[in-house]
């Protein structure tokens, strides 16, 4: 089954720990990263006494059950240190299931597809990037719904360069901070969509090419 996932952070290295996040799941959950958007500066909701967010939105596929997938990415940022605290509040690392193909799930603890999807520019501009088409619960698509330009949500460029940038922050090349990205192709080369090849700049904005 495919899902959607979306991943967040605010605290420490934030690239450095969606990276680890993504690594995690590849190799602990079996899970196949299909597609994977840029890597978005972000302004925070809710609680705005907080820094900036890095998110971002990935496709994957697994025979895992939503439950499952549920329990894995919630064991994941257990793993990662994250302490839930306050709602809206910061996060070392947030991994948020989207949606899972056709499904449609209301229960207590899981709704899919995640009821506020069309509300959050964070989730709509890098889920338009790779899923233009995606369908909202309200008939519009993210590629309609997504404003790409808005100054609260500014691409930073592909995950690996902006972990890569994470670690030259440090004035300590670290080689084993970069290549949580580098064994994620999907996060650092261009990938196919039928007859569209996507590909990434390492400038603010990202591009399609036919």
């Amino acid at each position: 089954m495919r899902y959607w996932l979306g991943l967040g952070s605010n605290l420490g290295e934030r690239a450095t720990q969606m990276a680890e996040a993504l690594l995690r799941l590849v190799r602990g959950a079996k899970v196949r990263l299909l597609r994977v958007s840029s890597v978005y500066e972000t302004a925070p909701m809710g609680i705005t006494e907080q820094p900036v967010f890095l998110n971002m939105v990935v496709c994957v596929e697994t025979d895992a059950g939503p439950r499952e997938l549920l329990a894995t990415c919630l064991a994941t940022e257990a793993a990662m240190g994250r302490v839930r605290r306050e709602r809206w509040g910061p996060r070392s690392i947030d991994l948020d299931l989207l949606s899972a193909d056709e499904l449609t799930l209301c229960e207590p603890d899981l709704e899919l597809p995640h009821p506020r999807i069309g509300e959050r520019q964070f989730v709509l501009v890098p889920l338009a990037e790779i899923a233009p088409d995606f369908a909202l619960a309200d008939g519009r698509q993210a590629a309609g719904a997504a404003r790409p330009g808005s100054p609260d949500v500014v691409c930073v460029g592909r995950l690996a360069e902006v972990v890569r940038r994470e670690a030259i922050g440090r004035q300590v090349w670290q080689p084993s901070a970069a290549s949580q990205a580098e064994v994620l192709p999907a996060a650092g080369v261009p990938w196919t969509d039928g007859n569209r090849t996507r590909t990434r700049r390492h400038d603010e904005r990202c591009s399609d090419t036919a």
